[in-house]
């Protein structure tokens, strides 16, 4: 790059002969030493260190952890108390409060996460779930069991058929109708639809105990 005087405009020598004093006139030169280029390192931090990570507000492979293992336990419970009823009520009382149960097993296994109502609700929320997923999976198979290989599920279908038959006769419906309700097809639909209520109802529960039980537990690193 070429430099020219500032009084008489004549070019100025470049290199290591450059002079301060111009060759043709005598002014002197003023040379400004080159900028050096800014550091991409030290303008991410005004102290050259990279911030750290935002810490996770749920360690949520502990949580999924708990919640599998608190699912398993209620699937257990469920399927045996179809058998033993003695067992329906540790069963109830066990899926109303595996949130809590699943959040003491979190804290155990992770005492410095942190832990608030908003974590405890979030927490609950994938308890309820899992229950659902896997008290509806064991259910399901544990029905088809009984009815393709036991050969036990002549008693369900019985009281099932008494209940539709006392709703039907409550509200009289047409013939075409009244074989669609006695038809395979609608008892699967009552199936369906009460155990979608069930759920909901669980998810609803184990979220408020987890939201109840984390403000209980709160605790912020």
């Amino acid at each position: 790059m070429h430099a020219y005087c500032h009084r008489c405009n004549g070019e100025l020598d470049s290199g290591e002969d450059a002079s301060s004093f111009c060759p043709h006139c005598g002014a002197p030169q003023i040379y400004l030493p080159e900028a050096p280029e800014p550091d991409s390192d030290a303008s991410d931090s005004s102290t050259g260190v990279l911030p750290p990570p935002h810490p996770q507000q749920i360690e949520w492979k502990t949580a999924i952890l708990c919640a599998l293992l608190v699912a398993l336990i209620a699937a257990v419970l469920s399927v045996t108390s179809t058998k033993i009823p003695a067992f329906s009520f540790i069963s109830w009382l066990w899926t109303i409060s595996a949130s809590v149960v699943a959040l003491g097993i979190y804290q155990r296994r992770r005492p410095q996460a942190r832990m608030d109502a908003a974590v405890g609700a979030r927490i609950g929320v994938l308890v309820g779930l899992t229950l659902i997923a896997f008290i509806g999976l064991s259910m399901a198979g544990a029905g088809l069991v009984a009815r393709f290989a036991l050969h036990n599920m002549a008693a369900f279908d019985a009281e099932l058929h008494v209940q539709i038959a006392k709703a039907a006769s409550a509200n009289p419906q047409p013939a075409e109708m009244m074989r669609y309700i006695y038809s395979p097809e609608f008892k699967a639909g009552i199936m369906l639809a009460g155990f979608s209520m069930l759920a909901g109802l669980v998810v609803l529960m184990s979220t408020v105990g987890g939201a109840v039980s984390g403000l209980l537990r709160t605790r912020r690193n």
